[in-house]
């Protein structure tokens, strides 16, 4: 029986109030004054001009590569070492994903392999910033306007990470962000798209509600999607930012409790590396050969605690492995990797418990 789990929401602070008043005022759908105030309250949070909530994080993305007007013929760099919605979206659009190996430090996409990935049909290189840990931002922008391309940020895992100080999803020309159960700060479903560019953001808004022209009721001048947020979910979302300095805070004390605990024995964990803040969505680590993965997963499982594997890299996957390739950072990370249970709630005795599981079954 699973005692400590890999994530668990944090529900607390004006979340009942915000919600009970949503439905008293009976605005539960896409319209209703929790709607506004999340999206400017998070465009704030994380320094942009523009937010525009949805659904989740995936259509999020879709929505990005839509207002960018990327589609067939194009091609899109994202890492292998990602989750599946990343690459989807892609091909949601009529796009082609090209895969990049992962940095072996950072574990983010490699901007040297973004390089020798780029083609004339090359449209947007999707920088994920991958469990928390920010991509080489500066790289990747050289790399982008040096051959004249979009960036998309996929900050699902990243919200509160700030690259030199500044938080991630202002780098790039469009950025999205998720809220599932599992995210930092959640909404149970839901996601924003971020832009600092106007005309990119109308065009989200535009396409994210049917397509509605603005001037004409009833009237839709493009096929759009209904990727609308509800009132109840901005009303959840709006209560969890006000306490996202906290939730993050803890993470990153989480990160240096699994640390200490693990000192010394053959594993290593995900560090920071470079002049950023790792907001650490989840606390993983390597163990020193493929083979000791699962045989570790089941003796913590045995003990109550959940844990999951690290992403299998994308190019693995029968839909994306019609051609042989080879990604051999990103494979090695992806066979080794384990998420362990990094939620807020989390108290230090929970983690001693873990790792010294951990270090009985390492010994």
């Amino acid at each position: 029986m699973i005692s400590i789990p890999i994530y668990q929401p944090t529900l607390n602070g004006r979340v009942k109030e915000y919600v009970i008043d949503c439905l008293d005022s009976t605005w539960i759908s896409s319209k209703g004054k929790y709607i506004q105030k999340f999206e400017e309250l998070f465009a704030e949070k994380i320094q942009v001009k523009h937010a525009t909530t949805v659904s989740n994080g995936t259509v999020a993305l879709h929505l990005a590569l839509v207002a960018l007007g990327v589609g067939p013929g194009d091609e899109v760099i994202v890492p292998t070492l990602t989750y599946i919605a990343s690459v989807n979206a892609i091909v949601y659009t009529g796009a082609t994903p090209v895969f990049v190996d992962s940095a072996r430090d950072t574990w983010q996409m490699s901007p040297e392999d973004v390089k020798r990935k780029i083609t004339p049909k090359t449209r947007a290189i999707m920088a994920v910033h991958l469990y928390g840990h920010p991509c080489d931002m500066d790289a990747l922008m050289i790399v982008a306007k040096e051959h004249d391309l979009f960036v998309i940020e996929d900050c699902a895992e990243a919200f509160g990470s700030l690259y030199k100080g500044v938080p991630v999803g202002g780098f790039g020309h469009i950025s999205t962000f998720s809220f599932f159960g599992n995210k930092t700060i959640t909404t149970g479903e839901g996601g924003m798209v971020v832009t600092n560019d106007e005309t990119l953001y109308q065009r989200a808004v535009h396409f994210k509600g049917q397509g509605l022209a603005a001037h004409r009721q009833y009237w839709h001048d493009v096929i759009g999607y209904n990727y609308r947020m509800t009132n109840i979910c901005a009303a959840i979302g709006l209560a969890q930012l006000e306490q996202s300095d906290e939730f993050i805070a803890k993470k990153i004390a989480i990160s240096k409790w699994y640390r200490d605990g693990l000192d010394g024995l053959p594993v290593e964990v995900h560090g920071q590396y470079g002049d950023v803040k790792h907001s650490y969505w989840m606390v993983s680590i390597l163990v020193e050969q493929p083979v000791q993965r699962e045989a570790l997963r089941e003796h913590l499982s045995v003990s109550g605690i959940e844990t999951r594997p690290l992403f299998y890299p994308v190019h693995t996957m029968p839909m994306y492995s019609d051609k042989f390739q080879r990604y051999p950072v990103a494979e090695d990370l992806g066979w080794r990797g384990i998420n362990l249970p990094s939620w807020p709630g989390l108290q230090k005795e929970n983690i001693d418990y873990i790792t010294k599981e951990i270090r009985s079954y390492l010994k």
